[in-house]
């Protein structure tokens, strides 16, 4: 067996591994074989490319590649273990920065490796020359708006810049014309290459990145991931091609295919198409509303909240960033712990855009080894909202905004929300009465059934923990739970 028949036996076996690893991740239960799968495929496309490039290149340039994944290894290492849950779907926006710079990379090097020698370079047969100089550019384009697109927002996501989005005139035309742009300037590059084009490209590219994103709103931000995550996968799979790489092709096209179909599964959990994301993100209308008279609030005591859950019959959960953001998933964690053991019905309710990443909050609870059966997502949990005697809401705004079900008027109109409302009691947990991420008000925290726990929620979910005592698992003895007591 030669061995290119040997790497690309490995690249198929790795292939299967990261199917493996995709299938594993789909449930909480098999997600750490997922892992293992994912990392297994790596180290042994790794291994194989290293086994294939040792045969055409220098020791020295061995070496150099040797070295380089080291201190990849060491930096992703170190990125890994210090990043907290907070920070990751920045981090992650980050790493698909990087995707979009080494597709960039791999397509200028694919220029100056054959079509800066002109038509008579031997690395690519004559009749292939113009499928590698379609290869080249829009590798490069899909590339550098994945690079300049997830720069920005990993910007927006940590808070270096505003979360609004950015509003030009015509900025639909100009999307528009950076798209007309590419294509034209593609039928010239293939018909005759040249560097001037390919600069003309890459400068096309980096700004319609950096329009495309900054034009989208915070309340869009989970979508802007997921579609960021299947750019990286095209650019890769582009990648591949220039390469000659099977296992690039596809792996990138896994990664592609599965961030669209997780794009619209968020598109359809705001209720949004795919393409009225791209236009533009929720805040635009959103200033209006705020000035809007709902009414007054009421607050409550953690004393008085965890009286309120000692006689409740069932509780739900509804977290939300400021969850993360207060690192209260430890303290949710035992207060569901103390409920359960006296016999009160404890369950989460997971809105599928939760938080700033796909799954964000699940990851968090389970990370504080909450049971998996008892988190449910949020079809799974809407309807029993109207029986449920206490819904505690940890950091969430707009996805148990009533608005989007009742506010034809409302930016978030349509968009599918926990009904935490239905509930008999409901308790906010919140810094202050500003809007979320969205830039939305939410009379959620005007209703005469919702009162509101302001501060740090883990401090104040210690504080329901030390109001509820020693004898927190003793058995309850619930009594009907009227109004609950404000302050």
């Amino acid at each position: 067996m030669t061995a290119a028949t040997a790497a690309q036996a490995a690249y198929i076996v790795a292939a299967l591994l990261f199917i493996l690893s995709l299938a594993g991740l789909s449930k909480h239960e098999s997600s750490r074989s997922g892992l293992v799968f994912g990392a297994s495929g790596m180290v042994i496309a790794l291994a194989a490319t290293i086994g294939l490039a040792s045969r055409s290149i220098t020791a020295t340039g061995l070496t150099l590649l040797v070295v380089a994944m080291l201190i990849g290894a060491g930096v992703g290492f170190w990125r890994a273990k210090a990043v907290e849950m907070t920070g990751m779907p920045e981090l992650i926006a980050l790493l698909h920065s990087f995707v979009g710079l080494a597709a960039v990379l791999v397509g200028w090097n694919g220029y100056f490796e054959v079509e800066a020698d002109g038509p008579g370079h031997a690395a690519v047969a004559q009749d292939l020359l113009g499928i590698h100089h379609a290869e080249v550019f829009i590798g490069v384009f899909i590339g550098a708006v994945t690079f300049s697109g997830s720069i920005i927002a990993y910007l927006k996501l940590s808070a270096r810049i505003k979360s609004s989005p950015l509003v030009l005139p015509g900025k639909n035309l100009i999307n528009l014309g950076a798209l007309a742009a590419f294509a034209v300037l593609t039928v010239f590059f293939v018909m005759s290459p040249s560097l001037g084009l390919l600069i003309a490209v890459t400068a096309v590219a980096l700004a319609l990145g950096l329009h495309l994103v900054a034009s989208i709103g915070g309340g869009d931000m989970p979508v802007v991931v997921s579609m960021l995550n299947s750019y990286s996968g095209w650019a890769a799979a582009a990648s591949g091609f220039l390469l000659n790489n099977n296992l690039l092709i596809v792996t990138g096209a896994l990664v592609g295919s599965s961030g669209a179909y997780l794009s619209y599964i968020m598109c359809q959990a705001m209720n949004r198409s795919f393409i009225s994301v791209i236009a533009g993100g929720f805040g635009v209308e959103a200033a209006a509303s705020d000035d809007t008279d709902l009414g007054e609030h009421r607050e409550i005591t953690a004393e008085a909240t965890a009286e309120l859950l000692v006689n409740a019959s069932s509780v739900v959960i509804a977290p939300g960033y400021g969850m993360a953001v207060a690192q209260a998933q430890y303290p949710v964690a035992e207060l569901t712990r103390r409920l359960r053991d006296r016999g009160v019905d404890v369950r989460f309710g997971i809105h599928p855009v939760a938080g700033r990443l796909p799954g964000h909050m699940n990851v968090l609870l389970a990370e504080a080894k909450v049971p998996y059966d008892i988190v449910l997502e949020m079809d799974e949990i809407n309807d029993e909202l109207s029986d449920t005697t206490v819904v505690l809401v940890i950091g969430a705004n707009d996805t148990v905004n009533p608005a989007a079900a009742e506010d034809p008027a409302s930016p978030i109109a349509g968009m599918p929300v926990l009904r935490v409302w239905e509930a008999q009691n409901v308790v906010v947990f919140k810094r202050s009465m500003a809007t979320g991420y969205a830039g939305v008000q939410n009379p959620l925290f005007f209703r005469d059934n919702t009162q509101m726990l302001f501060g740090d929620a883990k401090q104040r979910m210690e504080d329901i923990l030390g109001a509820l005592g020693s004898d927190a698992a003793a058995p309850s003895h619930r009594t009907p739970v009227g109004a609950a007591r404000t302050v």
